[in-house]
């Protein structure tokens, strides 16, 4: 099989490679010459064999618009797309109904295995008609981690079902980090416990709490015991702030993903606004000592 790949950034770019692994041809495309195989998206989708299959892995929303848009300018009747980066779910229902017209074939695809992938293989979240489906699977079997296909991959449902359920993977991501995350400061906190890296690492064999995260966080306190090069200051990408939207609109109680998405806003406050206000209330009723700012 040979299929077109356009965006070779980190994971882009070792998709690439994992495919070409097994036995799947790339043409890749990319703005920076160094690692793009074509000069052009149109050279792209001259050099692939129709009916044409073209991933995309670019960032969410303007790019991956952008992206599609200049597809549809060379791509025939017949042709798919698949979107791999993390869409909203709403946009793929909107890029499918923008191709219908012009006979191309839309699937979404979650995918999660960040650097690791290229090594360990691909966790897939597949939105879009089964027979678009099938017809990607020596893809998405080259992609996904050895052994049994539903253990690395699923077609979820319906286009946008796939980003969905990336989403909601994403969101349970952010709660389990601020879980290990706080049991880390506690751990610190505590003068009893004189060996906190040794206790996570403790936990990686028989525990209830073993996993892959938890394998991460030994090996960032390996490489640095007290996160003394790290500042304490955390963004998100979007899915959080989605998952807890869609929480909103479907009445889902979500409160250790939405808990885990305001802490990561506190992490970029020097000072909190909020905080001052409460400590400024805690003084005018009932005379409670504040700390004043230095001038």
């Amino acid at each position: 099989m040979h299929i077109g790949l356009i965006g070779l950034g980190k994971m882009g770019g070792n998709m690439r490679s994992r495919l070409r692994k097994n036995g799947v041809e790339v043409t890749g495309y990319a703005r920076s010459k160094d690692v793009s195989d074509v000069e052009s998206v149109e050279a792209l989708v001259k050099a692939l064999p129709a009916p044409r299959t073209v991933w995309v892995m670019v960032p969410h929303g303007q790019p991956t618009d952008d992206v599609i848009n200049e597809l549809v300018k060379f791509l025939e009747p017949g042709d798919l797309i698949i979107e791999g980066g993390n869409s909203r779910f709403s946009d793929d229902i909107r890029h499918a109904e923008e191709l219908a017209p012009h006979g191309i074939g839309y699937l979404d695809c979650g995918v999660s295995g960040g650097v690791w992938g290229l090594e360990n293989g691909y966790g897939l979240m597949v939105g879009g008609p089964a027979e678009l489906v099938e017809r990607a699977m020596p893809v998405f079997d080259a992609l996904r981690p050895e052994g049994k296909r539903e253990e690395g991959f699923v077609h979820v449902g319906d286009t946008g079902a796939g980003h969905y359920a990336k989403m909601v993977h994403n969101g349970i991501e952010y709660g389990m980090m601020q879980s290990f995350a706080e049991g880390y400061e506690l751990l610190e906190k505590k003068s009893i416990i004189k060996d906190v890296h040794g206790t996570f690492a403790a936990w990686q064999r028989g525990t209830v709490v073993r996993s892959w995260l938890l394998d991460l966080l030994v090996r960032a306190l390996e490489e640095d015991p007290n996160l003394d090069n790290i500042k304490g200051f955390v963004n998100d990408s979007g899915e959080g702030r989605w998952t807890i939207e869609e929480a909103i609109a479907e009445a889902v109680p979500m409160p250790a993903i939405t808990a885990s998405l305001f802490a990561r806003f506190a992490s970029r406050q020097e000072d909190s606004p909020a905080m001052k206000a409460v400590a400024a209330l805690r003084n005018q009723f009932g005379g409670h000592a504040v700390v004043k700012n230095e001038k």
